[in-house]
């Protein structure tokens, strides 16, 4: 089946500007980078020269030799065996991680202008250094993530009407029609299930059997594990940290604790571990920081942090007892909340946020702390009925040197407003986005 990607509006966007350079679409494994790009190009161009560097290993000859257009182009059109049409045509080179002079070579074919490329890989962000010179200012670069909860909704059917009703109802903060409420809960369990890997939302909607769909994710999570240990210079350190990802989850403050995995692990000896799974795009990190106040990012403790799954249902599959009939019965309180905060990570990752926390002693801890301008927005997830109790969260806003004037709690409830807190059911957290400021105009 096709699956709607937003990724294709963004493609669509590159496309459009005459000044574009090639397009760099990155991202973890299975996300689905492959297929929105094959259909996108071609839809829009006549003519596309698709090479996958695992598939065809002997593709790599093309870059080879002399790195000059006229070389590279020719070579080009001999493997092809067709011309390149110029000002029609694509050149996709997928998994180019596999060719890094390919990735050095984009440099003089963006000039040369005959075609435009579009570049697809997982890993490029642990990979980059095997890449001769790296193509800066060439390239426009698009990450690509799991299906978000709006592409879910939709490939289950969701109608835009629908969704445009739900947005309505978080911009003006009413309550949802309870029909469409209870309805919307029930998918969004349905995600905590099944996750955001296409392949696994393609089974759920073919077969509806979370059996089935359970088999692809641990599928993912066994070709993740063999990446591990192909790609990562340290790979019992890394693959000793992927493996323990559910389990420090599903600890009482959810934070990364080193010495679950060695008494004597220190983060010096860690740290590149920890962001070879970051820059794999496998693992989400939040930094604790010191204090809710904007700027955040100057506020952070990287030595305080959680680990995020890319994807809730990958988490689901990495628990040793299946959760998804508890799940799609209604108890997303199974295992502490940690699969709602996981879908959370995962969907304020896809708006385009950083992921920090704030936790201290004589406050507590609040799940995920935003930036909104130059204010702070603190945010809650709550999987049982008291959602409505949130001492931590109470303790931050009386903070007044903090100057935090509003909150978020997302729970199972409808929308509702109590004083500086607004409650927002799970579902609406696809509308939280980053805050869009129009351009920044300066005159002399």
């Amino acid at each position: 089946m096709s699956l709607w990607r937003s990724v294709t509006d963004k493609m669509t966007r590159w496309y459009e500007d005459p000044s574009h350079k090639a397009l760099l679409v990155t991202g973890a494994r299975q996300v689905g980078k492959t297929y929105a790009i094959r259909e996108f190009a071609r839809s829009h161009y006549k003519s596309v020269l698709e090479i996958n560097f695992i598939e065809t290993p002997r593709a790599k000859a093309i870059f080879e030799g002399d790195l000059d257009a006229q070389t590279l182009v020719a070579n080009l059109t001999a493997f092809s065996s067709a011309p390149l049409v110029p000002g029609k045509t694509a050149v996709f080179l997928d998994e180019i991680q596999e060719c890094p002079r390919a990735r050095t070579a984009i440099k003089f074919l963006v000039d040369d202008g005959r075609c435009d490329y579009i570049e697809s890989g997982s890993l490029l962000g642990v990979l980059y250094r095997d890449v001769p010179s790296l193509p800066v200012g060439y390239e426009n670069i698009v990450r690509m993530v799991p299906l978000s909860l709006r592409e879910f909704f939709v490939a289950l059917g969701v109608q835009p009407e629908t969704l445009e009703l739900l947005e309505d109802c978080y911009q003006r903060q009413i309550e949802v029609p309870l029909a469409v409420h209870e309805r919307m809960l029930r998918l969004t369990r349905l995600y905590l299930a099944c996750g955001g890997m296409p392949a696994a939302v393609d089974q759920l909607v073919r077969t509806q059997d979370l059996a089935s769909v359970l088999s692809v994710q641990r599928d993912v999570v066994e070709l993740y594990r063999l990446d591990i240990a192909r790609y990562a210079p340290n790979k019992p350190h890394v693959k000793a940290i992927f493996d323990a990802m559910p389990s420090e989850i599903l600890g009482t403050n959810k934070r990364f604790t080193l010495r679950d995995l060695a008494p004597t692990a220190r983060m010096e000896r860690y740290a590149s571990d920890f962001m070879w799974l970051v820059d794999a795009g496998v693992a989400l990190p939040s930094y604790n920081v010191r204090a809710p106040q904007a700027p955040l990012a100057l506020n952070e403790q990287h030595s305080l942090f959680k680990l995020y799954p890319c994807d809730v249902g990958l988490l689901g599959a990495m628990f040793e007892q299946p959760v998804q009939f508890e799940l799609v019965q209604g108890d997303v309180g199974v295992n502490n909340g940690a699969l709602l905060e996981t879908l959370a990570a995962q969907e304020l990752v896809a708006s385009g946020y950083d992921l920090r926390y704030f936790d201290k002693s004589k406050y507590g801890e609040v799940d995920f702390v935003l930036p909104r301008g130059l204010e702070v927005l603190p945010v809650e997830i709550k999987s049982g009925e008291s959602y409505y109790r949130h001492k931590s969260l109470s303790n931050v806003l009386g903070v007044q040197e903090w100057g935090i004037k509003k909150a978020m709690v997302f729970c199972q409830g409808n929308v509702k407003t109590e004083g500086p807190i607004c409650y927002l059911p799970w579902y609406m957290l696809m509308f939280c986005k980053p805050s869009q400021d129009g351009p920044l105009k300066v005159t002399w």
